[in-house]
């Protein structure tokens, strides 16, 4: 797997690069300091799978540089790695193609799970920066234990969170994809949220990782 990791902070970079091996350890990052090294390094490397794009970056900025990518590499994935985290710059950046918005002010889990989520084809979207979605966030289950997931369900949860699509859950668990649909509707309602997306951040907003929902609840 091949990620291009555009941002002009050299420790920026640095950081994303130790924490993308966690994707997959046969990772590869790629480097850009400014817009126009970021367009020659993706003509150079058309087997990149991924572009993390930072709006600030130098040249014509990180906007103009999305339009461009989605016009040259129109089947390659962008999403916009930012600390500029307001609403109208998340609508615009996903209304320009963007496949995901992740602010930088979010933990490693997050982001891993919503960088899996685009890999799988998905979009991540911040839901705690959408109108409307926080207060579906907030009115959710304030601890892990309140959720009431069967195992079954805890599994799936713990896939969907890996960023893998239904098909692959049923692969993985020997499901029908029926079955899975199910598991996936009855996760969300626990979850008081719509999408998958929201249920990401959800569950680690309440501290469940792949490996916690794996494991019993502790009791209280």
């Amino acid at each position: 797997m091949i990620i291009l990791v555009a941002d002009d902070h050299p420790l920026i970079r640095e950081a994303m690069r130790h924490l993308l091996v966690e994707l997959s350890p046969d990772t590869t990052v790629l480097e850009a300091g400014d817009c126009e090294n970021t367009r020659q390094l993706a003509a150079a490397h058309p087997d990149i799978d991924l572009v993390l794009l930072d709006l600030r970056l130098p040249g014509p900025g990180g906007l103009a540089t999305l339009d461009a990518l989605r016009v040259e590499h129109p089947s390659l994935p962008v999403v916009i790695v930012s600390a500029v985290e307001d609403t109208a710059t998340v609508r615009n950046v996903l209304a320009h193609g963007a496949m995901g918005f992740i602010p930088k002010s979010s933990s490693n889990d997050v982001m891993l799970s919503a960088l899996r989520l685009v890999l799988n084809g998905g979009r991540y979207l911040p839901a705690d920066l959408l109108s409307g979605e926080e207060a579906n966030l907030r009115s959710g289950p304030a601890t892990a234990e309140e959720l009431n997931l069967t195992d079954r369900q805890r599994e799936v949860l713990a896939l969907m969170i890996q960023g893998k699509s239904n098909k692959i859950i049923c692969h993985e668990l020997g499901l029908a994809e029926a079955t899975v649909k199910i598991h996936v509707t009855a996760i969300l309602r626990s979850l008081r949220v719509t999408s998958r997306a929201q249920a990401i951040v959800a569950a680690n907003q309440l501290g469940l990782s792949s490996d916690a929902l794996l494991s019993p609840f502790p009791k209280i």
